[in-house]
């Protein structure tokens, strides 16, 4: 029998090719003067064929000691000793069997691909994502009709709490913006006016910069910012909780029950929301238009009612639509297509919000554009 091996936490005797190794005292991490690196010697001598364990006389440990029994074992391994753990305490032994007996492998750096291939990337998912954007906008209107036969399976309380979260609640917000996007307006027409001597077209200014521009885009804009980004949020946790998961396996329709009265409740109650808040930014630039530039409120609403047609409130109120239609649809499609952590929700509710708001102003454009060459 040789002479036994000896470290801090360890000592080890070989008798005919069998090793016992013994752990005393404690085995923590915080213990820094473990002498772990010293039983690799043990494999040096050529006729060790089993390596058992003795722990009557360990005390505290921790995963110092599975890092140090995981090691031992591959290094068994690889020189075809027997690594007999049953000596081993039974917490430990369900520990090690968990571990793999091989490290993973490290994980090669992907190639950076070239440029046409990224570029090609790029352009079949933003295919992908377009195609499965437009299928949701089909099946939301096909739905939509056939709610409107009574054949959709949404419940009306979702479809009113929805208008009462994107209509009454959104009202203090938008009628703050639009006040204070009418006085800013009518102050800066108002500087520029005066200096031809045109101050009473102030009226006809604001009246349709208000009612055809500024209080759609600005509704649309506050509410992706609010309703839009809320949306996602709802329903990318609703991913990541599974309970979209849930009602596919359940056999209830997800446009039905979920897309279809966020997009109904935010395209039905925009209009609405525009016509308020084109008041509230008249009379914001009433305001600032009397008291700036001494003009009598008669003349001004006389002006105002001359310049502002119903062409002008029915163009203002199809945009108020189609923006109210394009946050809810993208919104949705964002919350749907979001992840299952809860970076993701928060990326969802980003991208809901920054989305919306760049849709309004491209809808904004091509409106504008549309209108100029029809001449409305």
């Amino acid at each position: 029998m040789a002479e036994p091996l000896t470290g801090r936490g360890w000592s080890a005797r070989v008798d005919r090719g069998a090793a016992m190794l013994s752990l005393i005292q404690d085995w923590t991490i915080g213990d820094s003067g473990l002498e772990l690196g010293v039983a690799a010697t043990l494999f040096d001598r050529p006729d060790i064929r089993s390596l058992r364990f003795d722990t009557r006389e360990l005390g505290r440990w921790d995963s110092s000691l599975l890092i140090f029994l995981a090691a031992m074992r591959r290094e068994s391994k690889l020189r075809n000793v027997e690594f007999d753990q049953t000596g081993l305490p039974l917490a430990a032994r369900q520990l090690l069997a968990l571990l793999p007996e091989q490290p993973p492998a490290p994980v090669a750096a992907s190639p950076r691909l070239p440029v046409v291939e990224r570029l090609g990337a790029w352009v079949i998912g933003r295919s992908t994502e377009l195609m499965a954007f437009t299928t949701l906008i089909g099946e939301t209107v096909l739905r939509t009709t056939a709610a409107l036969r009574g054949r959709a399976r949404m419940r009306l309380v979702d479809l009113f709490e929805r208008m009462q979260e994107a209509g009454i609640d959104a009202l203090p917000m938008v009628a703050l913006v639009n006040v204070l996007v009418g006085g800013i307006v009518a102050f800066v027409g108002a500087v520029q006016l005066r200096r031809f001597g045109a101050g009473i077209y102030i009226a006809n200014l604001i009246g349709v910069a208000e009612v055809r521009e500024m209080a759609p885009l600005m509704t649309a804009i506050v509410m992706s910012g609010r309703t839009g980004s809320a949306y996602a949020a709802e329903l990318a946790t609703m991913q990541g909780s599974e309970e979209i998961d849930a009602l596919r396996a359940f056999g209830i329709p997800i446009v039905d029950y979920l897309v279809l009265p966020r997009v109904s409740a935010l395209t039905t109650m925009m209009p609405a929301l525009s016509l308020y808040a084109a008041a509230l930014g008249i009379c914001g630039g009433f305001s600032v238009a009397v008291a700036m530039m001494n003009i009598a409120p008669a003349a001004f609403v006389a002006q105002m009612r001359s310049a502002v047609g119903l062409g002008e409130i029915f163009f203002g109120l199809a945009k108020a639509t189609a923006f109210g239609a394009w946050i809810a649809t993208s919104s949705c499609r964002i919350g749907l297509n979001a992840g299952r952590s809860a970076t993701d929700v928060g990326q969802a509710a980003t991208t809901g919000a920054v989305s919306g708001i760049v849709g309004v102003i491209a809808l904004d454009a091509v409106f504008d554009v549309c209108a100029n060459a029809l001449g409305l």
